[in-house]
């Protein structure tokens, strides 16, 4: 997939109507994370992709993130917006139901405030939580919701 419509038609096929993390697939926190959104995804609203993937790099491609500058956690809505760092997390808490909306309270918090603190856990990851040596590979039940 090397074009724009390309990369859109795939989104199209296997994405429709779903909304993209596109996550740190050899992180053990990332992964807990992923294990989590997966299981409180009550209307099945979420389809999943590592960073390191080939389907990874070209949504990001397609929506000009440049991962070599962003080591970030990305919630994508097709045709519509992306979010990363802390406002990625925001948008998916609030996208989990009733419960886990009440994180968007974070929003009045500006983003030059928020980030440092996301940018610092996200530094830290692997030493804290460890590193995989290749991206996870789901279960037959869960492949449906990874590209």
């Amino acid at each position: 997939m090397n074009t724009q419509n390309e990369i859109a038609s795939f989104l199209a096929n296997n994405a429709e109507n779903k909304k993209i993390i596109l996550f740190d697939g050899v992180c053990n926190l990332c992964d807990s994370a992923v294990q989590f959104i997966i299981k409180h995804d009550k209307k099945d609203i979420f389809r999943f992709a590592a960073l390191q993937s080939e389907i990874g790099k070209e949504i990001c491609k397609h929506i000009g993130v440049d991962t070599t500058k962003i080591d970030s956690i990305i919630f994508y809505e097709p045709g519509v917006v992306y979010y990363y760092k802390s406002g990625a997390a925001i948008a998916i808490a609030e996208n989990l139901g009733v419960l886990w909306s009440w994180f968007s309270v974070f929003k009045i918090i500006p983003v030059f405030l928020r980030d440092p603190l996301y940018n610092y856990i996200a530094k830290n990851r692997y030493k804290w939580y460890g590193k995989k040596e290749s991206c996870m590979i789901p279960t037959p039940e869960l492949k449906t919701k990874f590209l």
